[in-house]
């Protein structure tokens, strides 16, 4: 599934429950702010572990771990990535995948398949500013298709924004609503200027605490739940 690193044990990635985080290699996305761009870029150059290698490390981690989250990169982009979940699955625990959303028949297929409990769906910026951010212009009707997918599953989920200046403006949010009408849970992320694809972006000032605090009330109009990540 080109696993390419494994986190043991982490207390918030997975709300509410104890998890391993498994790193996918490869995106479809290139994001300027990314702070991953060895992995997202060019994870052929890194050693990668085998399905069985991960499942035994899943294995032996079990009584100290509630479920696995898969991350990236872009999980989806992964061969056999549902063989993988199933037999995370078989094992008693539950899986949380984050995604960028372009890849909705690749969810869908999770879903059908009941091999998901949670899904992190990533919304970058307003639809818009998406090409120049990601070089995907044509993202968000993806999106769009994998967040109803999602939705209509029951499926437990969230929306994360990282709020890069510029990017993610009060009016950008605005749009982003128009789009997806009314969410769950979603989350703002602190921007952190550091080790970014592009070197740009370690030049801009992360938002004072105080205006994502009104980016926060805003999103409340729209999501059940709301709360700053990273400050």
């Amino acid at each position: 599934m080109n696993i390419k690193g494994i986190h043991k044990t982490s207390l918030i990635d997975y709300p509410g429950k104890i998890c391993s985080i498994f790193f996918t290699g490869g995106c479809n996305m290139k994001c300027r702010y990314c702070h991953n761009p060895g992995l997202a870029c060019n994870s052929s150059a890194m050693p990668s572990l085998s399905n069985d290698e991960a499942i035994d490390f899943v294995r032996e981690r079990r009584g100290f771990i509630d479920g696995i989250s898969i991350t990236g990169g872009e999980p989806t982009l992964s061969k056999n990535l549902d063989g993988f979940t199933h037999a995370i699955r078989d094992l008693g625990l539950s899986v949380k995948i984050d995604t960028n959303g372009l890849n909705p028949r690749a969810i869908e297929k999770l879903l059908e398949g009941k091999l998901l409990d949670y899904v992190a769906l990533d919304i970058k910026t307003s639809p818009g500013k998406y090409g120049d951010l990601t070089g995907r212009s044509d993202a968000f009707p993806k999106i769009k298709e994998t967040l109803e997918a999602v939705k209509a599953s029951g499926v437990d989920y969230e929306i994360r924004t990282t709020c890069i200046p510029g990017y993610v403006t009060l009016k950008d949010l605005e749009e982003i609503r128009d789009e997806i009408v009314f969410v769950k849970r979603y989350y703002l992320q602190q921007f952190v200027n550091e080790k970014t694809l592009d070197r740009e972006f370690t030049n801009y000032e992360p938002y004072p605490v105080s205006f994502l605090e009104e980016l926060r009330s805003f999103v409340l109009s729209f999501a059940e739940f709301c709360a700053i990540r990273g400050v």
